[in-house]
């Protein structure tokens, strides 16, 4: 008894003093190191007040933000918008409600890191990325001509990968509660208990008051140490003549700590959740930098479209016009007599034809308008003004690189660098590991070392209560030391006067542990899962990437063949207007090879724009794609864009 009070004071003052290191002591030898990320708590909401009151005060978000930035107006002049490519990237940063949306994902992950350093279990991180929507076209014939893909997953050359979600779930040993609590207590009590005899009390119904108010701090730290501190104090008043002491304060002063050995100690189980949402914010500023990523790709995909839409006008315009004019020919040779009136009938279906040709294209085009303004604006195309202009594009569609021969492994080496879902597959991978540690400490037994340390107090006047008729007056001989009011009470208590002193050791070993063995086997299983999704995810980007590298190949190919397809078309053409005018040829055979030349030159935009949509694939699959069009992913997250704005 001598050596174990000396011992436990150390050890109590040692808790006292110190608290705060033993929450952040660094990790035992082997133990996972935290990652090192930021802690911006500032990002989020704050309450107003002293304070003392604002974490109990609720927290006002600020309302969703649907302005859009003023590059947007200083486009329109004249009721037309005048866009550039360079134009449509810096209104996505600063106005597509697709990269609003993800903004919030950050401030969710740094909320998930504050709820678990406080003990709390995770509510996960969403990371589902938004894809921009597809062009006209491909939305009438489910085709993928521009944008991207709604369906984009890991294994795609696209955008996103599944990971974390909203469920609270955890396996494993528990974690503590981090927040230190305070509490107050008080009652008061009057109570009349007839008694069966009267050799105690000497009455035979014993009237008592009592008054009561305590209160108590309590902490847990990630060591599975938990302190609690509690202060009692009670006055109690009675008709007992016999106690000497009556009425009188009885105070005291308790400390315990409780030390978990097996199941809960050490801080790389106790501190898992910590590092998973440090973890999380990591992957929040992936997923934001992925969307990032896909939304500029789709609006370049959408802005190109939209060019190829004008340039099809154009052609679509010319080949009217080609078809009116030979219409006007043939009516003039009809009205001399040099043709034959079937001939007048043959031209004006051309001429039909190429205004349903230019009307669908001019429809097309609308529709692809429509769309640009959506994902450039935050209110889509509420607001008269926006929906009422048209879109002129101020840049021409790519040609294509004469060198596009890249080397397929450098390709690869920098996707796997650089792909923000390769980097998500990899932390998650690393949340499963950290997660083990909860299982396989769960399979120990529940060993706990509990010391507590009670300091007590009497104090109060003799009892000056009347022995009832017929009993035998008591005479109280009081020692002075018990003699006085609370102030004596508390003199004892910090005296250590009557101190209490205890050790107990509680130990519970589950038979057979079934359950925490099937954790601890699933979360194995689940990692091992992971630990294969993630090398047929590298699997995937190396076949993704290669079929990007020959899209473009092909692409490029294609649009060579276009442009020469077109150029012979023009020639022949050419010369049979020239056989026509001599006599030799037919208005059919002028007809068809027309429509032939019309469609060659559809063709040769079509294989541009195919060509523009296939790099931007590439850079995308790579995750080139915001070094390519001078992005900072800061400046997104900003809702900014360095480009100035142009004013009329």
């Amino acid at each position: 008894m001598n050596l174990i009070r000396p011992i436990l004071a150390v050890f109590l003052a040692a808790l006292m003093i110190a608290p705060a290191s033993l929450a952040q002591a660094p990790p035992a030898p082997g133990t996972p190191a935290v990652a090192a990320v930021r802690t911006d708590f500032s990002t989020l909401p704050q309450a107003k007040g002293p304070f003392f009151l604002r974490d109990y005060k609720r927290f006002d978000v600020a309302p969703i933000n649907l302005e859009n930035s003023s590059r947007l107006e200083s486009l329109i002049r004249g009721g037309k918008i005048y866009l550039g490519l360079d134009d449509v990237i810096a209104l996505a940063l600063e106005n597509n409600l697709d990269l609003e949306l993800q903004r919030y994902t950050p401030q969710l992950a740094q909320a998930d890191l504050l709820r678990a350093q406080s003990g709390g279990l995770l509510r996960g991180v969403p990371t589902a990325v938004s894809s921009t929507s597809g062009s006209a076209q491909s939305q009438v014939t489910g085709g993928a001509t521009g944008g991207t893909s709604s369906n984009t997953n890991s294994s795609s050359s696209g955008t996103t990968s599944s990971a974390g979600g909203a469920v609270i779930t955890q396996t494993g040993t528990s974690i503590p509660n981090l927040d230190p609590s305070f509490y107050f207590s008080s009652s008061f009590g009057h109570r009349s208990s007839p008694q069966s005899n009267t050799v105690t009390t000497g009455t035979t119904a014993l009237i008592s008051d009592s008054r009561y108010w305590g209160a108590g701090y309590q902490q847990s730290w990630l060591t599975g140490t938990t302190l609690s501190y509690g202060w009692n104090n009670t006055w109690f008043k009675s008709n007992n003549y016999r106690s000497d002491i009556n009425p009188g304060w009885n105070p005291n002063m308790t400390l315990q700590i409780t030390q978990n050995l097996l199941q809960g100690w050490g801080l790389a189980v106790n501190n898992r959740n910590i590092r998973v949402a440090k973890n999380n914010v990591r992957l929040s500023d992936l997923t934001f930098k992925q969307q990032v990523m896909t939304t500029v790709a789709g609006v370049v995909n959408l802005y190109w479209d939209l060019v190829s839409y004008n340039e099809d006008l154009k052609v679509k315009k010319k080949a009217l016009e080609v078809a009116q004019k030979f219409y006007e020919d043939n009516k003039k040779q009809v009205e001399i007599g040099t043709l034959a009136p079937i001939e007048i009938v043959r031209a004006e279906a051309n001429v039909a034809q190429a205004q349903q040709d230019l009307t669908n294209s001019e429809t097309s085009l609308l529709q692809q308008e429509t769309i640009v303004k959506s994902a450039l604006s935050r209110t889509g195309v509420a607001s008269p003004t926006l929906s009422e202009a048209r879109i002129i594009p101020t840049d021409t569609l790519i040609q294509p690189t004469i060198n596009i021969a890249e080397d397929l492994k450098g390709l690869v080496e920098i996707a796997l660098a650089e792909r923000p879902d390769v980097a998500q597959t990899k932390i998650n991978i690393d949340n499963t590991k950290i997660g083990l540690s909860g299982s396989r400490n769960a399979m120990l037994p529940t060993l706990q070392v509990q010391a507590t340390a009670t300091n007590n107090g009497l104090a109060g006047p003799s009892n000056t209560v009347d022995a009832p008729p017929g009993q035998t007056p008591v005479i109280h001989n009081v020692d002075p030391f018990f003699q006085g009011g609370y102030s004596t009470a508390l003199s004892q208590l910090f005296r250590r006067n009557f101190p209490d002193y205890s050790v107990a050791f509680t130990l519970n070993v589950p038979l057979r542990n079934r359950t925490a063995k099937a954790d601890y086997v699933r979360d194995m299983l689940s990692l091992r899962q992971q630990e294969i999704n993630a090398q047929r995810q590298i699997n995937d980007i190396r076949v993704n990437i290669q079929n990007a590298q020959i899209a473009v190949i092909q692409a490029k190919a294609r649009y060579d063949s276009a442009v020469k397809a077109r150029l012979l078309q023009q020639q022949t053409l050419d010369a049979e207007n020239k056989k026509y005018a001599l006599g030799a040829s037919t208005a059919f055979l002028v007809v068809q090879t027309q429509r032939d030349l019309a469609t060659a030159q559809g063709n040769e935009v079509s294989a541009l724009a195919g060509y523009s949509r296939a790099r931007v694939q590439l850079d995308l699959a790579t995750a080139q794609i915001l070094t390519r069009y001078k992005v900072e992913v800061g400046e997104a997250k900003a809702a900014k864009s360095s480009m100035p704005i142009r004013t009329p």
